[in-house]
């Protein structure tokens, strides 16, 4: 079994969260409660490692179209262990393929490898970069951004933190939403991070971002260089097998169906192969609903009834 190992670090300056808060009198009351509530967490955060490689094998059992990346987070996680004192050292990662390969889904459970925070930021359509970096306290409905939030009011310092469709986000020269990354995704600047609503500097160097994006389209070069990038193949057919037969024992479980046999039969299972895993989990919780009403207890290639839709079906989350 492996085990998470935690260190604390400390996000904030104590001092200078109580300065900000004498300064901020008056002005804002949702500034000053934010001000207080930093001041009553405390600056400490958590910051978790997984204690052995062996922690991210559940990770390449559900996502078995991800070895590229699970290669290099093994290597990262080898070298945590290798220093003295070191930590979990995780280049920003942009994940790039069709949609439906499970680029979220990935790192959902990335985080849960890690036993930390999760945060899903969409960047589609987004046009203006306050929703990552606040806004300013004297504009009207002023508030924090996401960063600042999820490390003020969350418990880990490393969490893992997903823009969806980062090629997707619009803006101009006057409001760039990529504009924050630049600072965010350097290690050196990212420790000063001072969001605009409570200007204030934050360490936010020990999260983990994951970026997603069907293509490097939109994204610019100097953002690329700041990211390990990875491609990331739809799964092969014998991958589709194992990935359903996991869904099937996962719902078996939640459902509680301690009759039905623990694995599918392989007719059923070249039925649901081309069937993406989002769409699998619905057509295998129908086809158990079908199999129940015929007051059987195995699924029968009849009861998958998937629905098809326009154009080809994909592999994928």
């Amino acid at each position: 079994m492996s085990i998470t190992l935690a260190r604390t670090r400390a996000l904030y300056d104590l001092a200078s969260v109580q300065g900000a808060l004498e300064r901020s009198k008056g002005r804002s009351p949702e500034l000053e409660a934010f001000y207080e509530r930093m001041l009553d967490t405390g600056a400490e955060r958590f910051v978790t490692t997984p204690s052995s490689t062996a922690a991210l094998a559940p990770l390449a059992a559900d996502c078995p179209n991800f070895g590229e990346v699970l290669g290099d987070l093994g290597r990262y996680l080898g070298l945590a262990h290798a220093s003295d004192g070191g930590g979990f050292n995780v280049m920003p990662i942009l994940l790039l393929g069709d949609p439906g390969v499970g680029k979220t889904h990935f790192a959902r459970g990335l985080a849960k490898v890690m036993q930390t925070e999760f945060e899903l930021i969409s960047m589609n359509a987004l046009s203006a970069g306050f929703v990552i970096t606040g806004s300013s306290a004297s504009w009207k409905g002023a508030k924090c951004g996401k960063v600042a939030e999820r490390l003020v009011r969350g418990h880990y310092a490393n969490p893992v933190v997903v823009l969806d469709e980062v090629e997707k986000a619009s803006g101009s020269a006057q409001s760039d939403p990529l504009a924050a990354l630049y600072q965010l995704l350097e290690p050196e600047t990212s420790r000063a991070f001072r969001d605009e609503f409570i200007d204030v500097e934050i360490d936010a160097s020990q999260i983990v971002w994951v970026l997603t994006a069907n293509s490097t389209d939109g994204i610019p070069c100097p953002l690329l260089n700041r990211m390990a990038v990875y491609e990331v193949p739809r799964p092969t057919a014998e991958q589709a097998v194992g990935i359903a037969q996991r869904i099937y024992r996962g719902l078996l479980a939640e459902l509680r169906l301690w009759k039905f046999a623990p694995d599918l039969d392989n007719a059923v299972v070249d039925r649901l192969a081309p069937v993406s895993p989002r769409d699998m989990r619905k057509s295998l919780l129908d086809a158990l609903g079908y199999a129940v009403a015929a007051g059987r207890d195995e699924v029968k290639v009849e009861d998958i009834r998937q629905k098809s839709g326009p154009g080809k079906a994909r592999i994928g989350f």
